[in-house]
């Protein structure tokens, strides 16, 4: 195991920065100790509490709030109605000051569970931490990593063991019930530096990992198909961040809290947009956070649109709407937006629909706001609605005695340990295995050499918005677990600044029986507020892997860790390293799961939710260029793999496995003809010259009634015919109409994990609809369904099969 030292040396520097971050935004730190002992209230941990109440001199039952009888909205209102102006005002910051008077304690609604309960944020608000009490959590890999699983039971059971941790912590006084989590920004240029922290470049992937993540957050068995959905009983409640069209941290001086997105509307819609709809309608996610950039010209936490019209309007959310921390400050003194002072910059945010501020403006300003008649007073009260709402669901108010006897034996228990080996197992991605070389046998290589500045990495592994791990398996203890191990650091830092450690790097190598290089980036390279601007390792890491390899004795396997792609064509085409993987940052038991991998304890399969590019596509834009499809006019590229067609280092979806697998199409759907009535017209597409356009060329999706009339059903059996059991992911690829100019190169439109053993086959089956599926959004923002030949391709092309739509009257 390693020692913790560093770790604790790096708490240490994040306390700084934040006690700095406090004093900006004038909270005193003593703050946090009160707060920490007002989550203490009672040994019930619930508001509603006879006992409690009589200790503040008070008698619950005088509380219409605290009458369980009534409904939710009766008992809401009569807590709102009890305050005063000044003191509703002090309830809509991330720390709710509460009120004494009428028995409302404080609480802090800012805590974050990305990947395991966090302390992200511990030093404004005490909300999560760590101590003796509760040392540490379970830190699953993070989400990129997870997400090349494919594995959408997988995702959902994270999110079940993490808010098990959490209500565990809560009981005894150490977390909050409102997590942050999770971030579903589409990763749009391969050099944000928050990559790690999003489930990939496809909006559908993103969405999907986004509803299934927060439903094993927030369900609680039993309960999860309510009718009121506005009464549906929280585990914790979860967030789904950072709304909208936000992927520029800081690159070459222009960052988040000045950027500017300009967005076309097809682009929002068909990608910026699409994962939180499915967070939303989905994953019936309870809270929202808007960003801190400006969308076309409006910062994202002021406008109506997006916030009253399309997440509480169009999408119906039960929950409330959350700034990112400080978004009012940068709207006044990053944006300069309208020239406002705080009270117009409070005041927009609160019409626009933004119920909570992750800062101090609300609960300094909101009341004057009022006074000078720039807001409603009842616009408060609905935000105040809209929270206190998810506090009842979480039993904030009454408890929850399906979770009351969860304690320290429920945090990294042995189940949440092996379920983070298995993650990090399962998003492990092999890209390249000439001749067969991996796995390696444990009885034949006796010695091996583990190299390079992520040999014996702890903090790395874990990524950022993480908090103190259970334990750390590094790799060098991994491998060890397999073989005898020379490590040799090869470099001092993963910045690599000199070759002074590759020579003794190469010397273990000319004697072991197997090299085991293992590089890439960390929080040093990318990271929020760092974009890269490159996609090269960095410093002396490319010599250090030539140099290793051209003299390994026996067969050298290259390791990458980091989030983004990496253009690593060079040991792609070199003969001398034979195997390379990518693991992401895997964890806590990272350094078990890679090794567990290259020894064969577990076959791979997992596929990248990124495409890798070559480093000159950085050269051909600029990140701050927003379209997704190709500029002509400048020369730019598409983006992502739907839009993209030039090469690559490794495309979206790819890896290989130790076995091999085959596929035969049992049954499909190819015909479907949609009868149109008189309120139904045919819509225009744009197509290339020269080509033969069908009579009716679409029609919009929202004039269709979408049933199972439109479903086309299909079924793959998936036989194993290699030499070791193994999961397969079945990637179902959209290829629309030929020669639709708005149209994608390809989308993915489902996607399945299934283990089939040596000589066995599977029968998976597929239900997709035409409307939900099958959608091209133009350039004016309709939403289509086009006629013609749609075309679908399974994973590399190994089965294909046509579906013609028509329409007629």
């Amino acid at each position: 195991m390693a020692n913790f030292t560093f770790l604790h040396f790096f708490t240490i520097l994040i306390f700084s920065f934040l006690i700095s971050r406090i004093s900006a935004r004038n909270i005193p730190y003593n703050s946090s100790i009160t707060a920490l002992n007002d989550l203490t209230y009672n040994q019930t941990r619930r508001v509603c509490d006879t006992s409690r109440f009589a200790k503040l001199g008070l008698d619950m039952n005088d509380f219409a709030y605290c009458d369980k009888s009534l409904p939710y909205a009766v008992r809401v209102k009569d807590l709102i109605d009890r305050m005063t102006l000044s003191e509703k005002a002090r309830q809509i910051g991330d720390t709710a000051f509460g009120v004494a008077r009428i028995g409302l304690p404080k609480y802090e609604w800012w805590s974050e569970a990305l990947h395991g309960v966090s302390n992200v944020g511990q030093y404004y608000s005490l909300a999560s931490f760590f101590d003796k009490v509760v040392p540490g959590a379970t830190s699953f890999p993070t989400v990129i990593t997870t997400t090349a699983s494919f594995n959408e039971s997988l995702w959902k059971a994270i999110g079940q063991a993490v808010s098990t941790e959490a209500r565990a912590m809560f009981n005894l006084g150490h977390a909050g019930l409102t997590f942050w989590s999770p971030n579903i920004n589409v990763v749009r240029d391969p050099r944000w530096g928050r990559v790690l922290e999003t489930p990939g470049e496809d909006p559908f992937v993103v969405g999907k990992y986004a509803s299934n993540y927060v439903r094993g957050l927030q369900d609680v068995e039993g309960t999860e198909n309510t009718k009121d959905l506005n009464s549906r009983p929280l585990k914790v409640a979860a967030c789904c961040k950072h709304y909208a069209a936000y992927d520029v941290d800081n690159w070459l001086g222009v960052d988040r809290y000045h950027f500017d997105s300009r967005v076309t509307e097809q682009d929002m819609m068909e990608t910026f947009l699409k994962p939180f709809e499915m967070c939303v309608k989905e994953g019936d996610v309870t809270s929202v956070m808007c960003s801190y950039n400006r969308i076309n010209g409006i910062p994202a936490c002021a406008d109506p649109k997006l916030l009253k019209g399309k997440i509480r309007g169009d999408w119906d959310l039960h929950g409330y709407i959350v700034s990112d921390c400080d978004s009012i400050e940068v709207m006044l003194h990053g944006h300069k937006w309208l020239g406002d002072e705080p009270e117009d910059a409070v005041a927009q945010g609160l019409k626009a629909g933004l119920d909570l501020d992750c800062g101090n403006y609300y609960t300094n300003y909101a009341g004057n706001a009022v006074v000078q008649g720039k807001v409603k007073e009842s616009e408060i009260d609905e935000s105040l609605t809209n929270l206190y709402f998810v506090l009842m669901r979480l039993g904030f108010f009454d408890g929850s005695p399906k979770f009351e006897n969860l304690g320290k034996e429920q945090i990294c228990s042995k189940e949440n340990i092996e379920l983070a080996t298995q993650a990090a197992r399962e998003g492990i991605v092999l890209l390249k295995n000439e001749d067969q070389i991996l796995p390696l046998n444990s009885k034949k290589v006796k010695t091996i050499a583990v190299v390079g500045p992520h040999a014996n990495a702890s903090s790395a592994m874990i990524g950022n918005y993480a908090g103190i791990p259970c334990k750390i398996t590094t790799p060098i203890h991994g491998f060890s677990l397999y073989s005898k191990v020379d490590y040799k650091a090869g470099c001092g830092e993963i910045l690599c600044k000199n070759e002074s450690l590759i020579f003794p790097a190469m010397k273990a190598a000319k004697k072991a029986d197997a090299t085991v290089l293992i590089v890439g980036l960390d929080l040093s390279v990318e990271a929020e507020s760092l974009d890269r601007v490159d996609l090269l390792l960095p410093g002396y890491q490319t010599q250090l892997i030539n140099q290793v390899a051209q003299v390994s004795k026996g067969p050298v396997i290259l390791v990458i860790m980091s989030a983004g792609g990496i253009d690593i064509s060079f040991a792609k085409n070199n003969p001398k390293i034979k195997s390379i993987i990518w693991a992401g940052y895997p964890g806590e038991e990272g350094g078990r799961a890679i090794a567990d991998v290259v020894f064969g304890s577990y076959n791979p399969g997992g596929k990248l939710p990124l495409t890798w590019h070559e480093n000159s596509y950085v050269d051909m834009l600029p990140m701050t260029s927003m379209p997704l499809r190709p500029i002509d006019n400048l020369g730019y590229p598409g983006r992502t793999y739907k839009f993209f067609n030039g090469s690559t280092v490794y495309p979206f979806g790819y890896g290989l496995s130790y076995t091999n697998f085959t596929y035969n199409l049992l049954s499909a759907r190819q015909k479907i003809q949609v009868k149109l009535n008189k309120f139904q017209h045919c819509r225009d597409l744009n197509y290339t010259a020269g080509t033969h356009v069908p009579p009716c060329r679409a029609v919009s999706i929202d004039d269709l009634e979408c049933g199972d009339d439109l479903n086309f059903d299909f079924s793959i059996e998936v036989e194993n015919i290699g030499k070791k059991d193994g999961s397969d992911v079945l990637m179902i690829y959209w290829i629309p109409p030929e020669d639709i100019a708005e149209a994608p190169l390809k989308q993915l439109i489902g996607f399945k994990k299934v283990f089939v053993k040596i000589g066995e086959k599977k029968k998976v089956d597929f239900v997709l609809n035409a409307c939900k599926n099958l959608g091209i959004v133009n350039y004016r923002a309709y939403n289509l369904l086009a006629a013609g030949g749609h075309n679908f391709v399974i994973g590399n092309g190994k089965l294909s099969f046509p579906v013609q739509v028509s329409f007629h009257r």
